[in-house]
């Protein structure tokens, strides 16, 4: 094999992290590799929250371009950055096993829990859930990569910030004092890592084949779809975990409003042999118990 495969990355520790990951792995099946590291434009904008900047992909869209005039061969991305749709003719070539799905709260004591108190999280997601569970407290904006995310809540007065356990897991940043939320729903795909390429590129589709986890793909799928099923392109508060136990495939889906205050549930637990559009009938379910009103409420919102 003469060929090597130039992987395209974000140049954050975590997203190079992620890229050694697929190196290693496509070199132990014996494929040369060489990594091309880039900046996306959400890593230099800042300054404002990501829902604000009304881009589809802010993390992805760098190295999709690269993608498509075949500058790089294959892209890593964290799977919650990638958007339901992908660009016509990049196709998703494999989902690395997931790492730990959930969130967790990095604090300087819990002493502020039930009273009023300020959290730090850039995600309508995780604001929304905090603000149901804890309506006291102020939710302030947290942008960055990992590093500069911790760096900055260590500086700043806030009681906590809330991260994704898989990124400070992958780069050993784990703070002496944090709390997992198991009561709060991950982002759809959050824990998992994809590779894309170009639909044409069968020499690269091939060699990803190696690296794809099947129970991983299947829940993040189903995950996605009721994303997508739910959002119609529009950036809100939803939550989705699937997770196959035994023969059992266990779901957890949310919607809520941007201030927590409407929140629309599903749980499911069903036989895992035919997952197929079980994301798409689920979110069916919320959108007919009064998400669809709500997700118009939140695209008003929004774009005021």
């Amino acid at each position: 094999m003469n060929r090597v495969i130039r992987i395209g990355t974000r140049d954050s520790e975590l997203a190079l992290w992620q890229a050694h990951t697929v190196k290693n792995k496509l070199e132990k099946e014996g494929y040369e590799c060489e990594l091309l590291p880039v900046k996306a434009t959400g890593d230099i904008i800042l300054d404002q929250p990501l829902y604000e900047l009304g881009i589809t992909g802010i993390f992805t869209k760098t190295l999709d371009v690269a993608l498509l005039k075949k500058e790089i061969d294959i892209a890593v991305h964290s799977m919650k950055d990638v958007p339901t749709s992908l660009p016509k003719g990049v196709v998703q070539a494999a989902v690395l096993k997931r790492g730990n799905p959930r969130d967790i709260l990095v604090h300087k004591g819990l002493d502020f829990l039930n009273e009023e108190g300020v959290v730090a999280t850039g995600s309508l997601r995780r604001k929304a859930q905090w603000l149901h569970r804890y309506p006291l407290h102020e939710i302030t904006d947290l942008r960055g990569n990992v590093n500069t995310r911790l760096q900055k809540f260590r500086t700043q007065p806030w009681n906590a910030a809330i991260f994704a356990a898989a990124g400070l897991e992958r780069i050993d940043l784990l703070p002496d004092h944090f709390t997992t939320l198991n009561w709060m729903v991950p982002a759809p795909a959050q824990g998992a890592m994809m590779v894309v390429c170009l639909e044409d590129n069968t020499f690269c589709r091939e060699a990803l084949t190696t690296l794809n986890d099947e129970q991983t793909e299947i829940c993040t799928g189903i995950e996605r779809e009721f994303l997508k099923t739910l959002e119609g392109g529009c950036t809100a508060p939803i939550g989705a975990l699937a997770e196959i136990k035994g023969e059992k495939l266990h779901f957890e889906g949310v919607l809520l409003s941007l201030d927590g205050q409407k929140i629309f549930r599903v749980r499911k637990e069903v036989e895992s042999a035919h997952p197929e559009g079980f994301g798409q009938s689920w979110a069916k379910e919320i959108l007919e118990q009064g998400g669809d009103e709500l997700m118009q409420e939140i695209k008003q919102q929004l774009e005021k």
